[in-house]
């Protein structure tokens, strides 16, 4: 019971962080002419032909930034939670949860609203979520 407390208070912390980063960190800012993409891929796909030009380091943090900022947050909310929930569940709850900030994102008009992110970030926290149950059969 004390290791779910301790999940929990990370949880709530890093949840703050990323909030932060995600609204008011980088230098970030309301935009007058505010981006967005709804074009599954299509982000995506221009970082990866950038990998190969000038701006390989831009791409490459974006991509796997968007993928590894969420892998804590696929381990630490199971590990919160009372009760198991099964990997259905688990990303129907994340995808709702990084739907959320995207659309806010895109009403606050600070970041970019990207289905993009909404695909990397799900990546990242279904790799947080195995790696988290990797975790529970070592400890039991």
């Amino acid at each position: 019971m004390k290791q779910q407390t301790l999940f929990r208070v990370i949880l709530f912390l890093y949840s703050v962080m990323l909030l932060y980063f995600m609204f008011a960190g980088f230098h970030r800012y309301v935009h007058d002419n505010y981006r967005y993409n709804l074009i599954p891929l299509h982000t995506i796909l221009a970082y990866v032909r950038n990998l190969s030009l000038d701006h390989v380091i831009d791409s490459a943090i974006n991509l796997i930034g968007n993928i590894a900022v969420f892998i804590p947050l696929g381990f630490l909310i199971p590990a919160s939670l009372s009760r198991p929930w099964s990997y259905g569940r688990f990303i129907l709850f994340f995808s709702s949860f990084i739907i959320l900030l995207e659309c806010m994102q895109t009403l606050l008009r600070v970041g970019t609203g990207d289905i993009d992110d909404l695909l990397l970030n799900v990546i990242g926290g279904s790799v947080g979520y195995m790696l988290y149950k990797r975790y529970e059969t070592w400890i039991s």
